[in-house]
């Protein structure tokens, strides 16, 4: 657009009031200006003093001395230089005055602004732009025809003359409609209009109209050779082909495949790719490939200029691999190709595993026997979201440093074992050995000497050098009795003698044998009620109860599910080969409401279960077991006011657990009085 300086005079001198008649007389001649402007001592713009109020002087017969002052016309039209074009536009065609005077931003007088000044640079802008059009149009691959409002031709390019075998004396001045008797002038959105005219190689791309000077409607019609647009629009139609059927390859491809361009922006994502790296089309597709999938360093490639492949890798317990391929054009790289393969690699994972094994047999051995006395697992591995078993973890660690037998209660698969483990090895016997025995698993003829040993002799079928129990390998460590409550009363004597004493017999042995070991013991009966039945010692019951720690079961902290599924997922990939990437809604929403008796041990066997079926992609509800779909079905049917009792009890006996009995402190914590809380208790039986 026209800059303002452009178009106006620019101004040197002023006058101020004080300025003579004959002053601005000699001004005027000397600049040949119609007007002068009048300033103040600071430069700021009085008024005007104008030529037709000089008329008026001169034939009033003023003396050519006399100040301008009384003279200067107020009334005027200014502008500052940042106005914009339209707005000045505006101004000269609404204004009477001929000249205007142009002010700088602290409105000091720069410049003249007259019609004529803009008419001038209007015409000199015009020019230019009608130079550049030209230029344009004669370059431009396309025949153009242009006409005037009464659609006679005023204007065709080279280009045209040349497709249509046409002079231009020939065609100038002629109607659009004779040159053109097929097109319908009045639709000006045609696109592709067959051919136009007998004899001539071209289309019509596009029939548009403009207004002209006089308000009129012109035409103006773009033309392209026939044969080349079909070449191009078969071009077209191949590309759209070629990337059809490449969509559809990518989307069913066995194995993740990725494409990223000269950008290395993600192009083309296949649905494996994205189940196997749990990822959406949306947040990958046109994002920078290091941002959102750094871990395949695909854009390697782009600087080796070769086919690579990776080392394997692993997600979620999925082992993979990625090839990685240049794209390539005329010698240079255009994109890439990765091709992650995944669900293949089962046989060579298998394979490989067995080398694996046969080349560090003893090793494993080794390490497996190492295993069984050292403690396996870490608080790290006891993974929960549930504020009661965090609080829980807590309390464990700092029951941890001391040498305090503690206890752990909880239904059978809630992870009292793990706990167990965790206690050892984050106390001052780690180093020692975290030795575990099932009570509830040797027979009741066997457990004395498993838990003491024997002398040489000392039963039929004794090794003649006799055996250590486990309190011997245990000595300087951790001794794990897991499900306490179903050993007899008789043996529950010998091991108070040994708490108490720190001292035992061995079986068919008179020497006494010290024992430096910490217990910790495990149940999911209720020994009280046992203690009350007479089938546990009232006296090893207190004192095993010395730190106590109760783990809740799973279906009260339903929080875990989710954390507990990525993980065996992951173990199970591993394990069995498979290449799961996750669990389906309805699969998980049916996990999510199953009532877990066997709590995470069940948990964990149902999805090993899955992981076997489903083999990979994802977890579907066919692929857990009929009776948890049976129960869903069967609970659905069971009364609200059950439920809510359900609840309602689990959460006493946890407010219970949690106060140590204190029937007042329970109360509290519930939210009732001790009264209600009594009646609750004799409610359920509690």
């Amino acid at each position: 657009m026209i800059d303002l300086k452009e178009m106006m005079t620019p101004v040197t001198c002023t006058l101020d009031e004080t300025g003579s008649i004959r002053s601005a007389v000699e001004m005027m001649k000397e600049h040949k200006w119609d007007i002068i402007p009048v300033t103040n001592a600071e430069g700021q713009l009085l008024g005007i003093f104008t030529k037709s109020k000089l008329f008026t002087l001169i034939l009033e017969k003023q003396s050519l001395s006399e100040p301008i002052g009384h003279y200067i016309k107020t009334d005027i039209v200014s502008t500052t230089v940042n106005t914009s074009y339209d707005e000045i536009k505006e101004m000269v065609k609404n204004s009477h005055v001929g000249t205007g005077v142009v002010l700088d931003d602290d409105g000091h007088v720069i410049g003249l602004l007259t019609k004529t000044d803009m008419v001038m640079a209007l015409l000199r802008y015009s020019n230019t732009l009608k130079e550049q059009l030209e230029t344009i149009l004669e370059s431009s691959h396309l025949g153009i025809v242009m006409t005037n409002g009464e659609k006679e031709v005023i204007y065709v390019n080279d280009h045209f003359l040349a497709l249509s075998a046409q002079s231009k004396g020939s065609v100038m001045g002629e109607k659009f409609e004779t040159l053109f008797p097929n097109v319908d002038i009045a639709d000006t959105k045609s696109i592709f209009v067959p051919k136009v005219a007998v004899g001539m190689n071209q289309t019509m791309l596009r029939l548009s109209s403009y207004e002209t000077i006089t308000g009129s409607k012109g035409i103006i019609a773009l033309f392209h050779e026939i044969t080349e647009l079909e070449q191009m629009a078969k071009e077209l139609q191949t590309v759209k082909n070629l990337k059809q059927t490449l969509d559809t390859a990518i989307e069913h491809a066995y194995d993740g495949i990725l494409m990223i361009d000269e950008n290395k922006r993600v192009t083309m994502v296949s649905p494996p790719l994205l189940d196997l790296f749990h990822l959406e089309k949306s947040r990958i597709i046109h994002k920078p490939i290091d941002d959102v999938m750094p871990q395949l360093h695909l854009c390697s490639v782009f600087h080796s200029g070769e086919v690579e492949l990776s080392d394997f890798k692993e997600v979620n317990g999925i082992k993979y691999i990625v090839n990685k391929i240049p794209i390539k054009q005329d010698g240079e790289i255009i994109g890439a190709l990765g091709k992650v393969m995944f669900r293949q690699l089962n046989q060579v994972s298998e394979l490989y595993k067995k080398l694996e094994k046969a080349e560090s047999k003893a090793n494993f051995y080794r390490s497996q026997l190492k295993n069984t006395e050292t403690a396996r697992f870490t608080w790290d591995q006891i993974i929960s979201q549930d504020p009661y078993i965090e609080k829980l973890k807590k309390s464990a660690k700092k029951a941890a440093k001391g040498r305090s037998t503690v206890l752990i209660r909880g239904e059978s698969g809630t992870g009292k074992e793990l706990f167990a483990h965790a206690i050892h090895g984050s106390s001052i016997r780690k180093e020692g050995k975290f030795v575990s025995i099932n009570c509830a698993a040797i027979p009741e003829h066997l457990l004395e000497s498993e838990f003491f040993g024997y002398e040489d002799g000392a039963f039929t079928g004794a090794h003649r050098k006799g055996k250590i129990g486990k309190f011997d390998l245990a000595n300087g460590g951790t001794l794990f009795l897991d499900e306490i409550g179903d050993m007899s009363l008789a043996l529950q004597a010998k091991l108070l003698r040994v708490l108490q004493e720190r001292e035992f017999y061995r079986v068919g042995g008179t020497k006494r044998v010290q024992a430096d070991v910490r217990i910790i013991a495990a149940t999911n009966r209720s020994l009280e009620e046992m203690v009350k039945e007479g089938t546990f010692r009232e006296d090893l019951y207190y004192r095993l109860n010395v730190i106590s720690l109760h783990i809740s079961p799973l279906r009260e902290r339903k929080q875990d599910i989710p954390l507990f599924i990525d993980v065996f997922i992951e173990q199970f990939n591993r394990m069995l080969g498979s290449s799961i990437t996750g669990i389906e809604e309805e699969a998980n929403s049916l996990l999510l409401n199953y009532h877990w008796p066997g709590n995470v041990r069940e948990l964990k066997n149902v999805l090993e279960r899955a992981a076997t079926f489903a083999e990979n992609g994802k977890i579907k509800i066919a692929d857990l077991p009929e009776y948890m779909t049976e129960y869903t079905e069967r609970i659905g049917k069971i009364p609200m006011v059950n439920m809510a009792e359900s609840a309602e009890r689990s959460a006493i006996e946890k407010a219970l657990h949690c106060a140590n009995g204190n029937k007042t402190k329970a109360a509290q914590m519930l939210g009732i009085s001790r009264s209600g809380l009594y009646e609750k208790l004799k409610k359920y039986e509690l």
